[in-house]
């Protein structure tokens, strides 16, 4: 790479690498981060430098190493910079510096291909003054995602500060998460490790795999609540923080999360005999303890959040129809 004098073309968009995407060609780490352009078109901002990677200019096939600040000239009038909309949210937590926030599933955390509003961020913007920028002007204030049909507790940066400290404590793994999970199938031991690497499918690309020629190490604990004559109740806790891990881990082992069709669930499920219903019509997966250290304060924070109606309402059914 090269440094270049020139300013970058404005309004610019300042997206942060994290360890998760070491190794990731540049030109696929940047289409990932801003599905509405193609490959071509992120090929061409790169050629023409309007992509600086730390101040400097790179190749698309520029490898990734984490935490790199990369910035992306845009042309157009920054209509990808997201507005606030008054959408309800349950805010579990609220200090200066951060909040928690349980977010309930059909929710998109930020802007993605085929969606533009309705996100966990549009919402943020209404209900705090300040966000951090630290991961994009796009994405303010998000430290960590949860998948749109997954529910629970995400953990909100007010400052850059804040988001920095708590990247680095998903990064040497001090945040624990604790996520309730229901899979199809008895698993008869009581706890396991899934430890299969993941990488995303070559074929399917909105899917990640444990199959993947290049893949990272992925590390997902369990712990059985619960057992059903056709389903298992789980206690979930992640090590690493890979895209879709807990629904790929444990659709890898033959049991996958009810509701998550994607990853191999039936759309259509028999909980008694005779009694068949269509699934949920989302995952039965949801983030239900968070646990931190506040950055600025070096508290330990512990926070919980209980299943959802629609979940609790599922496991009763299962439990009246043993």
């Amino acid at each position: 790479m090269r440094t270049i004098d020139e300013s970058p073309l404005k309004p610019a968009r300042t997206v942060v690498a994290q360890i998760s995407d070491a190794k990731k060609r540049l030109d696929q780490f940047l289409a990932e981060q801003c599905p509405e352009k193609s490959r071509t078109q992120i090929r061409k901002m790169i050629d023409s430098q309007e992509v600086l990677v730390e101040g400097k200019t790179a190749r698309p096939s520029y490898r990734i190493r984490g935490a790199e600040q990369i910035q992306v000239s845009c042309r157009e009038s920054a209509d990808w910079l997201p507005g606030a909309e008054p959408i309800p949210l349950e805010i579990v937590y609220e200090d200066e510096d951060l909040a928690v926030i349980n977010k309930p599933a059909g929710m998109v955390v930020h802007r993605g291909a085929g969606v533009q509003s309705g996100t966990l961020v549009n919402a943020l913007l209404y209900h705090f003054h300040s966000l951090s920028q630290y991961g994009g002007s796009d994405r303010p204030g998000i430290v960590h995602r949860l998948d749109k049909q997954t529910s629970g507790l995400i953990v909100v940066a007010k400052n850059d500060f804040i988001h920095r400290r708590l990247s680095e404590q998903f990064q040497s793994r001090q945040i624990n998460k604790t996520y309730i999970g229901l899979v199809h199938g008895r698993i008869e031991q009581h706890s396991g490790k899934i430890s299969s690497p993941i990488g995303r499918d070559r074929v399917h690309r909105v899917k990640m795999t444990t199959r993947a020629l290049r893949s990272r190490q992925a590390l997902t604990d369990f712990q059985v609540l619960e057992r059903f004559p056709k389903f298992t109740l789980l206690q979930l806790h992640i090590q690493t923080g890979r895209t879709h891990q807990i629904r790929v881990h444990l659709s890898s082992i033959n049991h996958p999360v009810v509701g998550d069709t994607l990853y191999g669930a039936p759309a259509r499920i028999e909980i008694a005999k005779k009694q068949t219903i269509a699934t949920l019509t989302r995952n039965f997966l949801h983030a239900t303890r968070l646990e931190l250290s506040h950055p600025r304060t070096h508290e330990r924070l512990a926070f919980d959040a209980s299943l959802p109606d629609e979940l609790t309402v599922f496991l009763l059914r299962l439990r009246c129809n043993p």
